[in-house]
């Protein structure tokens, strides 16, 4: 049976999303972004949750669990042969390990970037598996594209599990021969979006107002182009990128693109239906960033549109301004994803 989880740098609640649909009650979660705690006590409750800095948890405040989940932000990916221990930037990972030390789960997970396995801080998990805190538990890890889990994304993370009770494996692809496209993640959604604001709405959580919580048709909003912008939008054609404007519209090029003939292939890029998107980004909203386009729309995507691509469910509710609930959506684990390595880890936990 799945148990109890504990979820630190929790963010909006995309990884613990995938373990409670899996059957596990979050007991403790962490997250020091004000909107995006909102979002995850709107989700799960509010009395689990601490607003602010990890290293102010107590360890008297951190209650057994079966399961913590987390990824500890990079602040770098700096040598690894300077294995300095006062490094500021091992700050967070070091409290990643205090946590996980006090509750004494039978299981870890991390999520991190697809770079992270070269990382300083990946150097510093290892450390503390060989001869420190967590020399009790064994490892496996590998980048996981969450396309093959059934996520509408190209979305390549960094996936640990630790185990003190079993060999820990990793979830077994189930969609590299059918991937789920755009189109399909997209079924139902309108065409276009209600507005370009959010509804003038508030709730109070931990003591101080945040906007929300907001229901899926209502973070469907657009956004407000400059004429240039609009322009550029509607000469790009399905499945294009900037290099159709340089060939059909050189007067809308801005320097920065007529001056790089190469590269950045996916700037002002669409969305295939077929095919699922690239990965999304905190700036889904800015197609200057990446291939943001909608397929067939004269618009970037919006935020119902890339919550669906991360495989939120439409019952998820989001609160915080537009800027915050999109970095909301793009720093999540893909609900789905992390659903797929909840029942893997549920089978472990069955098998200790």
């Amino acid at each position: 049976m799945p148990g109890r989880l504990i979820d630190l740098f929790a963010g909006c609640g995309g990884m613990t999303s995938g373990f409670v649909a899996a059957g596990f009650e979050p007991v403790l979660a962490v997250e020091w972004e004000l909107p995006a705690a909102a979002t995850y006590a709107a989700n799960f409750g509010e009395d689990h949750v601490v607003c602010g800095d990890i290293a102010a948890v107590a360890e008297d405040a951190v209650p057994e669990a079966d399961v913590v989940i987390g990824g500890p932000p990079c602040q770098g990916f700096s040598n690894l042969g300077a294995k300095d221990p006062a490094d500021p930037r091992n700050r967070l990972w070091r409290e990643y390990v205090r946590v996980v030390a006090r509750a004494r789960p039978a299981v870890f997970v991390i999520e991190n970037v697809d770079r992270f396995r070269s990382s300083h801080e990946f150097a510093l998990l290892i450390d503390e598996v060989e001869r420190g805190r967590l020399r009790r538990y064994r490892l496996t890890h590998a980048v996981l594209n969450a396309a093959d889990y059934g996520v509408a994304q190209r979305r390549h993370r960094t996936i640990v599990i630790g185990s003190r009770i079993g060999p820990p494996h990793l979830p077994e692809p189930t969609h590299v021969d059918r991937p789920v496209s755009v189109r399909r993640a997209l079924h139902g959604v309108p065409r276009h979006p209600v507005g370009t604001e959010l509804p003038d709405s508030a709730e109070t959580y931990f003591g101080r107002r945040v906007p929300g919580s907001f229901k899926a048709a209502e973070i469907h909003v657009g956004r407000r182009p400059t004429a240039t912008s609009a322009e550029r939008y509607r000469a790009v054609p399905p499945g294009g990128n900037r290099f159709d404007l340089a060939r059909e519209r050189p007067d809308l090029l801005p320097d920065c693109w007529r001056n790089k003939p190469t590269g950045t292939t996916d700037v002002m890029g669409r969305l295939w239906w077929d095919q699922p998107s690239v990965t999304v980004r905190t700036e889904f909203y800015k197609p200057e960033k990446g291939r943001y386009l909608h397929p067939e729309e004269h618009r970037p995507i919006t935020h119902l549109e890339a919550a669906r691509l991360q495989s939120f469910p439409d019952d998820f509710l989001w609160c915080g301004s537009k800027v915050a609930i999109a970095k909301q959506i793009g720093n999540a684990v893909p609900p789905l994803l992390a659903r797929r390595i909840a029942e893997t880890v549920a089978e472990l936990l069955d098998r200790g």
